[in-house]
């Protein structure tokens, strides 16, 4: 992923960051991104999300409706990627028990 450290990419993640809300995000990748590329990343956090907590690729499958292949890249990175997974659902889960 080095390739994809760039100035371009640092000021993409910084305007993300910088959205106060849930609605502000809304607006801003219904701009940014294709309804399908929205639906394909909140697919896959629901996939880490399952996984995290011991769903098999089966039911992940069949509740989320996402392939045996996305499942196994999603808990390749889930178990051996650089923790951006691990840092989102800790992160979302501490925000839910609050």
């Amino acid at each position: 992923m080095e390739n994809l450290h760039s100035a371009s990419t640092d000021r993409l993640f910084r305007a993300i960051l910088s959205l106060g809300s849930v609605g502000e995000c809304y607006d801003f990748f219904e701009d940014i991104c294709t309804i399908k590329e929205i639906e394909d990343m909140t697919q896959r956090l629901e996939t880490a999300l399952m996984l995290d907590s011991g769903a098999n690729y089966q039911t992940v499958s069949e509740k989320i409706g996402v392939s045996t292949a996305t499942i196994s890249r999603v808990n390749r990175c889930l178990r051996y990627g650089s923790g951006g997974y691990r840092r989102a659902i800790d992160k979302l889960r501490d925000e839910e028990s609050t």
